[in-house]
């Protein structure tokens, strides 16, 4: 950037944002690509750590405390990564035992674990394994919505989604956009980017926030019904065309926030933002939802962890044991190596008559293990 005329030495990603985000609310995070959307969801869940962050993120009104806000959030990421060995059922059991408190016993816990995949729209499924991706197993739609599973049977009270329907088509991304809805439906705070989203889903969002290249915020507020809201602010400022009959409104929102339309019409969105009655109102709420509610006070928990260490072990080697009995090759494959080993190191060292020689062959074979 330096040899194209960029002077100085730190680069700014994100410029004084502001808003709120609600219980029960679906809220959108969107822009064209590098105006910060993902930057801004890791900084406001807490995995962005390099750089300089600056600014005030408050929690039901007290300054947010990331090792507190780790326990009652979830993050999904974009990429599912998943044990291919492991049913849909065990994955979110698995997940339920590491992340739910120790107060909750096993049945409860079950009950939970049932009632998220009636949420998510996997008990069909919940014996299937989840296989390899492209090659066996669950779909690329089941797997993103195993995902969400895997998050929200941890109880969060807010949820993170990074672009849920990337890579999907438009059937697979209604069916994950259904079950997010069903999860913010249920009173939880869901905030998910999206790019290039189709009418249906755009119009299954409540809450939109709009980025510019940039890191400029150039509208928060809500969509209204069939996109209302956001078409009549933007209509209102002079020179933006009028959007056509059937026109998908996410993409006439972002051809007519582009940088080129900024030049041809000679004004900066952000600033017409900043200036609006909207800004002026999203700056009241904010104001009013950063001061803590009276008789109530901030979370605190005794341990970083949910589980303690032993019922972690146990979680981990319940999975891992799983996983090696359902892949008998894997098994096979390393007991004939280690009896192929021991016999090439038995017959190397018979009747030597050192222990040096034998404690050495111990080694190796349980280095090779």
């Amino acid at each position: 950037m330096k040899e194209h005329g960029y002077i100085e030495s730190k680069l700014q990603l994100l410029h004084n944002l502001t808003g709120a985000f609600q219980p029960g609310v679906l809220s959108a995070l969107m822009g064209v690509t590098g105006a910060g959307k993902t930057t801004l969801l890791d900084v406001l869940s807490g995995r962005k750590t390099g750089g300089v962050i600056e600014g005030d993120i408050r929690i039901g009104g007290y300054p947010k405390v990331q090792q507190t806000f780790a326990r009652i959030s979830g993050y999904c990421e974009q990429t599912d990564v998943h044990s291919p060995q492991i049913t849909v059922g065990e994955s979110v059991a698995y997940s339920a035992s590491l992340r739910l408190p120790p107060e909750i016993d096993s049945k409860t816990r079950n009950e939970f674990v049932n009632e998220v995949l009636e949420t998510i729209e996997l008990d069909e499924i919940r014996d299937s394994l989840v296989g390899v991706p492209g090659v066996n197993g669950l779909s690329t739609e089941q797997r993103k919505r195993l995902t969400i599973a895997v998050e929200l049977v941890s109880n969060p009270s807010i949820i993170f989604m990074d672009e849920p329907t990337s890579g999907l088509d438009a059937r697979a991304a209604a069916i994950v956009m259904r079950a997010v809805k069903n999860v913010a439906d249920a009173g939880r705070t869901v905030l998910c980017t999206i790019h290039q989203p189709s009418t249906e889903i755009f119009e299954a969002f409540d809450e939109l926030l709009l980025m510019k290249r940039g890191g400029k915020l150039i509208y928060a507020g809500p969509l209204g019904h069939l996109s209302c809201e956001v078409i009549r602010y933007f209509q209102a400022i002079p020179g933006v065309p009028r959007i056509k009959d059937n026109y998908n409104p996410s993409t006439w929102m972002l051809e007519v926030t582009s940088t080129s339309m900024e030049v041809q019409l000679g004004v900066d969105f952000a600033q017409l933002y900043r200036e609006s009655s909207m800004c002026k109102d999203k700056d009241i709420l904010v104001k009013h939802l950063s001061i803590p509610v009276p008789g109530t006070s901030d979370l605190h928990f005794a341990t970083p962890f949910p589980q303690k260490f032993w019922a972690q072990f146990k979680a981990c080697l319940w999975k891992q044991s799983l996983s090696y009995w359902r892949t008998p090759s894997y098994i096979l494959v390393r007991m004939a190596f280690v009896t192929v080993t021991c016999i090439s190191f038995g017959v190397l060292f018979w009747q030597q008559g050192n222990i040096n020689h034998m404690y050495v062959s111990h080694l190796l074979i349980t280095y090779l293990t």
